[in-house]
């Protein structure tokens, strides 16, 4: 299970479909709370990926951003996220999104590989959110592709 292969696959696809160089294309992240996976249609560019989990946080279906978990609730499912392959891409406004650390497994530490990544951390996702970003750093808010109870 080696989630930065597969990020790296989607970016090469875009890039040699639209004849970009891969190292100017990133990851638009769009949290998509109005299907399932049962319902996901597979995307003209980049993909959807669904199964993972929030701590210290969840998704507010109704707000669509992040908010303060249910009290007494350790973990909640967050929405599908599409990652949209975008060249040359704006930044965005860190007033409006929390850079949120998506990891393999509960362990937020990991193993520098010979690959020179991270046996744990995935990437940073951009969330959307009305609150800034060191209130969810003081939460230890974070995302997760699996539990282990």
């Amino acid at each position: 299970f080696f989630p930065q292969a597969f990020l790296t696959g989607a970016r090469q696809n875009f890039a040699r479909k639209h004849q970009y160089a891969i190292d100017k294309v990133t990851f638009q992240h769009i949290f998509m709370d109005d299907i399932t996976k049962d319902t996901a249609q597979k995307p003209d560019d980049g993909c959807i990926i669904y199964g993972m989990f929030m701590e210290s946080c969840r998704w507010d279906y109704e707000r669509h951003l992040l908010a303060d978990p249910i009290p007494k609730e350790l973990f909640s499912e967050a929405p599908c996220l599409w990652l949209k392959p975008v060249y040359d891409k704006v930044p965005t406004d860190p007033a409006t999104v929390y850079e949120s650390p998506l990891y393999k497994t509960l362990a937020r530490t990991g193993t520098l590989s010979t690959t020179g990544h991270s046996t744990n951390f995935v990437m940073m996702a951009e969330v959307p959110t009305d609150k800034s970003q060191s209130f969810w750093v003081l939460r230890s808010a974070a995302m997760f592709c699996a539990l282990k109870f």
